[in-house]
């Protein structure tokens, strides 16, 4: 559950809309870290920001401290305030900084938050306080990150553009391209123990996608047969994450998913093949 902010009395009730004041005594708003499906993947997250007075509440910016990151997680609406109505939440989006890789096991992950806000007739405050994230969005994203930063010291990854269709059009090949970042060598061990399909691609059984991929010293090309993982209606018209494809990863002694998004031109071309395919 989101923990209340802690906020105090203020230095007047003219409605003075200057600088922020410290705040210590009860607040009005809960902070807490959630995820969409559409940031799934895209190093972002929602902060949730709940009224819980029976009065409007008016929010200029917020930001979260989570030693998980090197920086703040931040957010400032564009219009220059957000409105909280009584007892409702609102969710804001918020892009992640680079992740913290090198803590250690015992260190604390405690998540604080600060929240600019104002009541009708009360000066603005900031707060502080702490925060909630109940299914683990921070911890979660953090290790990506950190495993997505040494595999890039290693090698990029990525998925050529080209589609190859099956004469029959049930199948068509990707292409997972990795390059040596020092070329000739490397300097630690990757290796893709296994690729998981998605919503929107499986691997036929005739033709499996390999396990256990070292990556060498020089370029490398792995064709993936594809076909559709689903063909309801909505398979494509819905999809947020069919096209990011998740590598399960070994690099030194941490292991994790690396998720390998389609380029655009790529994912247009898998949306027409599924639906071709599904449709035949």
């Amino acid at each position: 559950m989101a923990m209340p902010l802690v906020a105090g009395c203020n230095s007047g009730g003219s409605g003075n809309t200057g600088s922020p004041t410290p705040s210590e005594m009860s607040g009005p708003i809960t902070v807490e870290v959630n995820q969409s499906r559409d940031q799934y993947g895209k190093q972002a997250i929602q902060i949730q920001l709940t009224n819980t007075t029976d009065s409007p509440v008016t929010v200029t910016g917020a930001r979260l401290h989570s030693p998980l990151f090197e920086g703040d997680i931040s957010w400032e609406p564009s219009a220059g305030s957000l409105e909280l109505p009584p007892r409702q939440p609102k969710s804001v989006p918020a892009v992640l900084p680079a992740a913290t890789c090198n803590t250690s096991a015992d260190e604390s992950t405690e998540l604080k938050a600060d929240v600019t806000h104002s009541t009708p007739g009360k000066d603005p405050v900031m707060v502080s306080t702490s925060a909630s994230d109940p299914f683990g969005v921070l911890e979660r994203n953090a290790y990506e990150l950190c495993i997505a930063a040494e595999a890039a010291a290693v090698a990029t990854i990525v998925l050529d553009p080209g589609l190859e269709l099956a004469a029959d059009g049930r199948t068509a090949v990707v292409r997972l391209v990795i390059t040596p970042a020092t070329p000739g060598g490397t300097r630690q061990s990757l290796t893709i123990a296994s690729i998981d399909e998605t919503t929107l691609l499986a691997q036929p059984p005739a033709a499996p996608w390999p396990r256990n991929v070292a990556v060498r010293a020089d370029r490398q090309e792995i064709p993936l047969t594809i076909r559709p993982a689903r063909c309801d209606p909505h398979a494509v018209a819905e999809d947020k994450v069919g096209t990011l494809l998740p590598l399960r990863v070994a690099i030194g002694e941490r292991k994790g998913v690396l998720k390998v998004a389609a380029p655009n031109d790529l994912r247009s071309r898998i949306y027409d093949f599924i639906t071709d395919a599904c449709a035949g």
